[in-house]
């Protein structure tokens, strides 16, 4: 009798997961410790992680503090950032509309968004779904267009016309955010719901990712979510929340370790979660098939990584043998890693709370080791030595460089009060100048830095958190004027360029009103009026009209062209009688009829 029920213990469904977890929890003796110890070497405030094998969840555990002011631990439920981790959701979005029959990956996006724009022609009218899933754009980051900046999701799908790319469309892989921020938008359009519901209610409620949201506005209203923290020279500082709302389909998903093991296993067991489908076979199957080859570091580093390669929202590569697919997250306070093998049924998500950490990198992999039952590497050691070695000798060529360009003993060629002003460029936005207490400080789109005189009309960035060193070339134009500011925000490309703005001048209506008619230029007769009684333009046959900017008493800038201006003389009586055209050429009188 005891061997026949001992024989139907070992055969019963329950006997063999108490097997199977035995099993994984002699694989993980000494996990802890080796977390406990990283997150001291790397200076981690705090860690969450999950671990899933075949259709079951073997660890959800958390280590740290949420909040180290408040002693508060971390927890299988504590909120994390999970920064570009979000870019899978947002590209198994679209493979279930395509599910629902309402878009096909390979039509040309125009299909679905006929105002589709960028730079290139060719580029806008063939890009397509899956070219936006894949980084193959030719655009390069472009990542201070949206970082910091009040711009809407719709705004920045309408500033992507006025970016420059760096490569030909489809021949090169470059990571690009703002075309996540696009699938996300067309998503919307397609299935007329907002990005956030329609992750939501096909993603996140069938996964039961009941605490999981969108934006560090909702996750700072949880009961249980992490503060970010950045290390700075081995001080460790908290890190305020950057709102990235209108780039979401990119990278604003917050959640937690319980949580994300739901969409592990769902990725592991062919779309399954809790015997219910949340994706198809094929859409499982497109996410991790290969579409391009992303940039790799010749020769590997490592014997134990293979090249990488990039699918939907995914990177595919080979681990010791392995197939392994993966993504990382980095957003201010906080970064990630999530990861599946789907030929060995084993998914891994790493949470931590440290700005820019490789700790995700070197925890994942350490699991990978233990789950695969494989001689472990010591990826920390690795990981440090590469660290230590880099520090110091990267710190010291940036300053000799930075040293070797410098030209000493020059001044800037005009007072600093010359500078101050407003500077536009039409995907970047607004960049102001500002002179306080004789110290030049810039705003680019909220982020703040002062300026130090670097040489001639060359001030560089004083702050090394968002600028780290950004020149700001300021240059004069044919009227003597400082009316150009170009910034290297896109290494990739050339000098975004931001055009001067004239100077805020109130004009009454009134005033305004009286310098409108007719002016003959020898025969040639221009027009001023006025649009809302407040905007005053200048039309000259056969060619566009021209918006005029106040700067002075009787004088205006044309706004789109650089170096010319109008200027309104009048007679004793105070009636204006000619029009004064100034431009780069000469200045040209014409009488008012």
């Amino acid at each position: 009798m005891r061997r026949i029920l001992l024989l139907l213990l070992l055969t019963w469904p329950g006997a063999y997961v108490f097997g199977q977890q035995k099993d994984i929890d002699k694989k993980l003796k000494g996990f802890d410790d080796f977390v406990t110890k990283a997150m001291h070497d790397w200076n981690v405030q705090g860690l969450s992680v999950a671990v899933v094998y075949k259709n079951n969840v073997v660890l959800s555990k958390g280590y740290g503090f949420r909040n180290t002011a408040g002693k508060l631990p971390v927890t299988s439920q504590t909120l994390f950032a999970i920064g570009s981790c979000t870019k899978a959701f947002t590209a198994a979005g679209l493979c279930l509309l395509e599910e629902d029959g309402k878009l096909e990956l390979d039509n040309p996006v125009r299909s679905y968004l006929p105002d589709f724009k960028l730079q290139d022609e060719y580029v806008s009218a063939n890009m397509t779904p899956r070219d936006l899933l894949c980084h193959r754009s030719g655009l390069p980051r472009h990542d201070m267009l949206w970082y910091g900046s009040n711009f809407s999701r719709e705004a920045l799908y309408e500033r992507l016309r006025y970016l420059e790319p760096s490569k030909p469309f489809r021949t090169t892989y470059q990571y690009q955010n703002l075309m996540f921020m696009t699938a996300g938008y067309l998503t919307e359009k397609v299935s007329h719901q907002s990005w956030e519901q329609f992750t939501r209610e096909r993603l996140f409620a069938p996964l039961n990712m009941t605490a999981s949201n969108f934006s560090v506005n909702d996750l700072q209203q949880a009961k249980d979510f992490s503060t970010g923290y950045v290390d700075q020279k081995g001080v460790v500082q908290p890190m305020p929340y950057m709102n990235i709302d209108a780039l979401g389909p990119a990278g604003s998903i917050n959640s937690n370790a319980d949580d994300m093991s739901h969409w592990l296993l769902a990725l592991i067991n062919g779309g399954q979660f809790k015997g219910k489908k949340i994706l198809s076979p094929n859409t499982i199957r497109q996410l991790q098939t290969p579409v391009m080859v992303a940039a790799t570091q010749v020769p590997l580093p490592y014997d134990e990584a293979f090249y990488n390669l990039y699918g939907l929202g995914w990177v595919i590569t080979s681990y010791r043998g392995h197939v392994r697919v993966d993504h990382g997250g980095n957003i201010d306070g906080f970064s990630a890693s999530t990861c599946f093998l789907p030929r060995d049924s084993v998914g891994v998500v790493v949470l931590t709370n440290m700005n820019s950490s490789v700790l995700p990198t070197i925890v994942r992999n350490q699991v990978i080791d233990r789950m695969l039952g494989l001689t472990l590497v010591d990826w920390n050691k690795r990981f440090l030595d590469e660290r230590n070695k880099n520090r110091e000798l990267q710190e010291s060529i940036k300053k000799e460089e930075d040293d070797r360009q410098r030209v000493t003993g020059t001044t800037p060629s005009h007072t600093l009060d010359k500078y101050a002003g407003h500077y536009e460029h039409p995907a970047y936005g607004t960049v102001s100048i500002a002179l306080d207490s004789n110290v030049l400080r810039a705003n680019v789109h909220g982020l703040m830095t002062d300026l130090e005189h670097y040489h001639y009309d060359i001030f560089r960035a004083t702050d090394q958190k968002y600028f780290e060193g950004e020149k700001f070339l300021f240059t004069t134009g044919m009227d003597g004027s400082v009316a150009e500011l170009h910034l290297k925000l896109e290494p990739a490309v050339k000098d975004i360029v931001f055009k001067r703005m004239p100077d805020a001048v109130a004009v009454a209506p009134t005033t305004l009103a009286s310098y409108v008619g007719d002016y003959d230029f020898g025969g040639q007769v221009a027009k001023v009026y006025l649009k809302d009684t407040t905007k005053l333009f200048l039309f000259v046959p056969g060619q566009p009209e021209y918006e005029l900017a106040a700067i002075k008493q009787h004088e205006f800038k044309i706004k789109i062209l650089e170096g010319f201006q109008v200027k309104f003389e009048t007679d004793p009586k105070g009636q204006v009688t000619e029009l004064l055209s100034i431009q780069p050429n000469g200045t040209f009188r014409a009488k008012r009829k």
